[in-house]
């Protein structure tokens, strides 16, 4: 017996035919996965296709996060605000009340303005520039109005006198 095939000269299985790698007699050899050898990487390609997209929404979420927090931030300063104008003797003005209330970093860009008490109410406004992590766009700014009674000067605490009083 020969050691010839009739297709041709032994050769042993899977070499390459014509010099072209990865391509036998019978098309292009396959991988144990079952994979062909050009689908190597495509799986890295396709992440780098979808990574600017996966940036995108997750800083939408975290600006959406800094609105809301800044938001926030602006009632606080707005209630501090007119609690303070609502008091007979402050011992500092209801602005810098406000700005206290707040995180340093943003009462640097906060105006917080108090009409006092007018009417047996405070009222105090608070505006904060929202913060860009998105550059070159403006989300503008988070406004927002508190509104507290007046201290007219008694100890009456909800229709008792403060101390215990006749019941």
């Amino acid at each position: 017996m020969s050691s010839r095939t009739p297709a041709g000269p032994s050769r042993p299985a899977g070499r390459a035919v014509g010099g072209a790698a990865g391509w036998t007699r019978g098309g292009p050899r396959r991988r144990p996965g079952g994979t062909r050898r050009w689908d190597e990487g495509s799986a890295s390609i396709e992440f780098l296709g979808f990574l600017p997209v996966l940036l995108i929404v997750a800083l939408a979420a975290v600006q959406l996060g800094l609105a809301a927090y800044t938001a926030q931030q602006a009632g606080t300063a707005a209630r501090a605000a007119a609690r303070t104008a609502s008091l007979d003797t402050s011992r500092t003005s209801p602005s810098a009340a406000g700005q206290a209330a707040m995180s340093g970093w943003l009462a640097d860009g906060a105006d917080v303005s108090s009409g006092g008490c007018g009417g047996g109410q405070a009222s105090a406004t608070a505006t904060v520039e929202i913060p860009s992590v998105i550059p070159g766009f403006d989300f503008g700014s988070a406004r927002r109005s508190a509104t507290m009674p007046c201290d007219d000067g008694s100890d009456d605490i909800g229709g008792a006198v403060a101390g215990g009083g006749d019941r």
